[in-house]
């Protein structure tokens, strides 16, 4: 079994930056692909980033790309999200979470087994 526990979400200006993280426990990770996602109130949840197991290998979404970075700690059992240039849109909850498909970056939710509990990140005008 995995725990995921996010954390580093706040209330931040456009503009600025904030830097996720998500750390596991229960198992490690450094076999697994890991996601960010988020959702906004009234919307679905929608994929944010993705890392493969070696870190080498990261897809965003393109409405994150050039703004924010994933990368992962296979050490510390963790993974980050810089997010930088934060825009009022990017409001939303973020969750981490974990697919045992460790060479996949998967971009759907469904091919996740893990899930953090979220982490609110709020960016005011």
């Amino acid at each position: 079994q995995v725990q995921l526990v996010e954390s580093g979400g706040g209330l931040v200006q456009a503009g600025g930056s904030l830097r996720l993280s998500c750390a596991a426990s229960g198992r490690t990770l450094s076999t697994y692909t890991m996601g960010w996602f988020r959702q906004a109130p009234g919307k679905e949840r929608e994929f944010v980033a993705a890392i493969n197991w070696t870190g080498r290998n990261t897809d965003y979404s393109d409405s994150v790309k050039g703004r924010f970075t994933i990368s992962r700690d296979n050490a510390k059992n963790s993974v980050y999200l810089q997010m930088n240039s934060l825009k009022p849109e990017d409001t939303a909850v973020y969750y981490c979470a974990a697919c045992i498909y460790g060479h996949v970056v998967a971009r759907t939710s469904s091919e996740y087994g893990y899930w953090g509990q979220g982490t609110q990140v709020t960016v005011s005008s």
